[in-house]
């Protein structure tokens, strides 16, 4: 049996499960939350619903990691550091160097970093989580895991924005995407499902959580995505904005007074999306509750559905036909209510799901109805399980 540890690792969190492969078993799972903070937070699942909980300082990465590592040897999780053969990290932006997973040495470690523009937020602490790891347990595989891979097989018809190609050419400037860890998940996992080879089937998996993507899958490759150049783009989500005219930010930057072409990015980002038109709650579950009462709330509602059922309608028409649609993430696995609404917004394409079958939460299901010819599923996604897989395929374990 080998133990694989698959990170996920952000500015301020640390988010960690330990397999049992080829078992696929989960046999510990936690987070260091406030990393870099005061009064950080650390906390440990393991056994049969037994919790570890500590509140210190947890100041850097190299702290997190090795309270962690330690924690596993205390809780007699693990008798000894040799039993973890190999590590699989979380990366959000691999640019056009990292098509696909990959092993980190020292040299690929200072390509993550060097792609932080891209995003600034994550690949810096995905980097340092690395680093970490590589200290404390020398030899170990790192492998590296890219969010934009799964991407890089998009045509450059959907891929290139309509600007000057040097743009691209110098800086880079192009639709990455992101969430393709989860797409890649739930598209293999809905083939499994339906019995079919996923390069026969035209596909359209939707990550509907705090951060949402849409994506086509044809030929068993990304097609196309909903966020772009970060993940920014595309639809509604929780706080933020989604597609919005390039114009109009320039237009309220100047309005409201902002100096720093920053701080407007940070109003998209964080303070748009469901929260700004609700006036309310980033919690679609909080908006479901309200609708009755807040105009508001029913309003966030069915502009999030709308962007939804825009990008769909758009991918399926872009590949001709459409086999099965998929629903992940938070949303996407836990609300009835809204899948039914985004099929029933698809209705002129043919899906139709089972009220009983659908009527569920996070069940790995097939929910359309019998004379349905379109599949529609729902597939928990299982980042932290692709990434375990990546780590025992790509360094040659079990």
């Amino acid at each position: 049996m080998t133990k694989i540890l698959a990170i996920n690792a952000g500015s301020s969190t640390l988010k960690f499960k330990l397999f049992e492969m080829p078992e696929e078993t989960v046999i510990a799972s936690g987070m260091v939350d406030r990393m870099g903070l005061p009064n950080s937070k650390f906390k440990v699942k393991y056994g049969d619903g037994q919790q570890y909980l500590v509140n210190q300082d947890i100041p850097t990465a190299d702290m997190a990691v090795d309270l962690l590592l330690k924690a596993l040897i205390d809780l007699k999780i693990i008798g000894d550091y040799k039993e973890i053969e190999g590590i699989g990290h979380r990366i959000v932006a691999g640019g056009e160097r990292f098509k696909e997973s990959e092993v980190i040495d020292a040299a690929s470690l200072k390509e993550v970093r060097a792609l932080s523009d891209y995003a600034p937020l994550h690949n810096p602490a995905e980097a340092d989580g690395i680093q970490a790891f590589m200290h404390l347990l020398p030899g170990v595989p790192e492998v590296g895991v890219f969010d934009t891979s799964f991407h890089t097989t998009m045509p450059k018809m959907n891929y290139l924005y309509s600007i000057k190609r040097e743009y691209y050419e110098k800086f880079g400037a192009r639709k990455y995407g992101a969430h393709g860890t989860s797409h890649r998940y739930v598209s293999h996992r809905a083939a499994e499902m339906l019995g079919k080879d996923l390069k026969d089937l035209k596909m359209v998996t939707l990550h509907l959580g705090s951060g949402a993507s849409i994506t086509a899958e044809k030929d068993g490759k990304s097609f196309d995505t909903s966020m772009g150049f970060t993940p920014l783009a595309g639809i509604t989500m929780s706080t933020r904005s989604g597609d919005i005219d390039p114009s109009l930010v320039a237009f309220l930057q100047q309005k409201l007074g902002l100096k720093d072409p920053q701080e407007m990015i940070d109003i998209l980002n964080n303070e748009s999306g469901l929260v700004a038109l609700s006036e309310l709650s980033p919690d679609m579950r909080e908006l479901e509750k309200t609708r009755e009462t807040r105009p508001q709330s029913q309003l966030a509602i069915d502009i999030f559905v709308n962007r939804v059922i825009k990008y769909v309608a758009g991918y399926i028409a872009e590949m001709g036909g459409i086999d099965a649609l998929v629903f992940a993430g938070g949303m996407g696995e836990g609300d009835p209510k809204m899948r039914q609404r985004i099929i029933d917004g698809l209705s002129v394409f043919g899906p139709k799901l089972d009220p009983v079958l659908n009527d569920v939460d996070t069940v790995e299901r097939v929910i359309s109805s019998d004379d349905s010819p379109v599949a529609v599923l729902l597939v928990p996604t299982n980042e932290e399980l692709m990434i375990a897989r990546d780590v025992v395929r790509l360094a040659h374990l079990g």
